[in-house]
C-alpha cells in the first residue's frame, strides 16, 4: 500500500512539473533594459503605427530604459540598417527589433550583435537564413499570405485573365516569401490554372517609382486586369496611378494595404479587396518578446509559451520556411472591401 502511495506521488508531482513547465509565462515588469526598434527605412507609416505599439508596450512594462525608434532614409536602407545594428551592439543595447531590407547582408552585424548580449528579434520581414536572430515575430503565416493573394486576384478578375506583382525591393525577405507562396499556389491547385501571374517588378516602397512601376505594367501588358501589391507602399501607387489615368475599370488593384489610406480607392471601384493585419498589434507583440528576452525572462527556446500582455496567450515555435528558425506567429489576416474599410479606416 505504501508503495502504491509512493508511486501515486510521484506521478502526480511529475504531472504537475510537466504542467508548470507548459505554464505561459508572464513578463515581469519595471526591468531595465534600452531597446531599438529598427524599420526598414523611416517615413512609411505602417512603421509609425508598430512605434505606436511598441511605444505602448513599453510603457506598459514600466522598463525605465530607452525606447529608440532609428531607421535609415529609403536610399540607404541596407547600409543604414547594417550601421544602426552594428552601433546598437558596440553600444550593449539590450534588443533590437529589426524589419530587415537588408537580406542576408545584415548577417554579420547581426551575429556581431548577439554575440556581444544584444537579442535581435526580427519582425514584419525576418533574416531569410535566420543566422544572428533569436526569434522572428510574424504578423500571418507566410504561405497563407499567398493563398489570401490568390483567392483575392481570383475574385477580381472572375477566375481567368493576365496579372502582375508590384513588390517593394528584390531584398526585402518578407516580399520574396509572400510571392514565392502566391506562386506556389498558382502552380499547384487547379482553381487558379487560368490566372497567368506576367511580370514581377519592384517600386523599392518609393511611392513615385511604385506609381510608374504600375503604369509601365500596363503599358507592358495590354491585356492586363490586376496589379497585385503586396506592400501598402505600392499598393497605394498604384491605385492612385490607375485613378489618375482613367484605367481603374480597365485594371484593378490589390495586395496588402491600410485602410486609411485605401478606402477612396476600395470605394471607388479601384481596389475592390484588399488585405492586411495591425502593424500596432505587431509592434506592440515584438516589444513583448523582446523585452522577455533580453531581460532573461524569456529563453527563446523551441515550445516556449508566454503571456504578451493584451494580446494573451504565444509559443515560440519553428519557423516552417526557414529550417532552423523560430517564430511567434501573431496573425490574422483581414480582408477589406467597399462593405468595412471605412470603419476599418476611421
Amino acid at each position: 500500500m505504501t508503495m502504491m502511495k509512493t508511486l501515486g506521488l510521484a506521478a502526480l508531482l511529475a504531472t504537475s512539473a510537466t504542467m508548470a513547465l507548459a505554464q505561459a509565462k508572464t513578463l515581469t515588469p519595471g526591468q531595465e533594459v534600452d531597446m531599438v526598434l529598427l524599420p526598414k527605412f523611416l517615413g512609411i507609416l505602417v512603421f509609425d503605427q508598430a512605434h505606436e505599439g511598441a511605444q505602448e508596450a513599453h510603457a506598459e512594462l514600466q522598463n525605465p530604459g530607452e525606447l529608440l525608434f532609428q531607421g535609415p532614409t529609403p536610399e540607404n536602407s541596407v547600409a543604414g540598417q547594417i550601421e544602426i545594428m552594428t552601433t546598437a551592439g558596440t553600444q550593449g543595447v539590450g534588443a533590437v527589433m529589426l524589419s530587415n531590407n537588408a537580406g542576408d547582408q545584415i548577417v554579420p552585424a547581426a551575429q556581431a550583435a548577439a554575440e556581444s548580449g544584444t537579442k535581435i528579434v526580427t519582425w514584419d520581414s525576418p533574416i531569410p537564413n535566420g543566422e544572428g536572430e533569436s526569434v522572428f515575430i510574424a504578423q500571418v503565416d507566410f504561405e497563407e499570405t499567398g493563398r489570401v493573394m490568390a483567392d483575392m486576384a481570383h475574385e477580381i478578375m472572375g477566375g481567368e485573365g493576365q496579372f502582375a506583382v508590384l513588390s517593394a525591393s528584390p531584398d526585402a525577405a518578407n516580399q520574396n516569401a509572400w510571392i514565392a507562396s502566391l506562386e506556389s499556389v498558382l502552380a499547384s491547385d487547379e482553381k487558379y490554372a487560368n490566372l497567368e501571374l506576367v511580370e514581377t517588378v519592384y517600386g523599392n516602397d518609393q511611392s513615385e517609382e511604385s506609381y510608374n512601376r504600375a503604369l509601365a505594367l500596363v503599358d507592358s501588358h495590354p491585356d492586363l486586369k490586376l496589379i497585385m501589391a503586396p506592400t501598402t507602399v505600392g499598393i497605394q501607387a498604384a491605385a492612385k496611378a490607375m485613378q489618375d489615368e482613367g484605367l481603374c475599370e480597365q485594371v484593378k488593384v490589390s495586395g496588402l494595404g491600410l485602410p486609411a489610406e485605401m478606402a477612396s480607392y476600395s470605394l471607388n471601384g479601384c481596389a475592390p479587396q484588399f488585405a492586411l493585419w495591425d502593424f500596432r498589434d505587431l509592434g506592440y507583440l515584438t516589444y513583448q518578446v523582446a523585452y522577455g528576452l533580453a531581460t532573461g525572462q524569456l529563453t527563446g527556446e523551441e515550445g516556449e509559451t508566454f503571456v504578451a500582455g493584451r494580446m494573451g496567450e504565444y509559443t515560440i515555435e519553428a519557423d516552417p520556411g526557414r529550417e532552423g528558425a523560430k517564430r511567434v506567429l501573431m496573425g490574422p489576416f483581414t480582408v477589406y472591401t467597399a462593405e468595412n474599410v471605412e470603419a476599418a479606416a476611421n
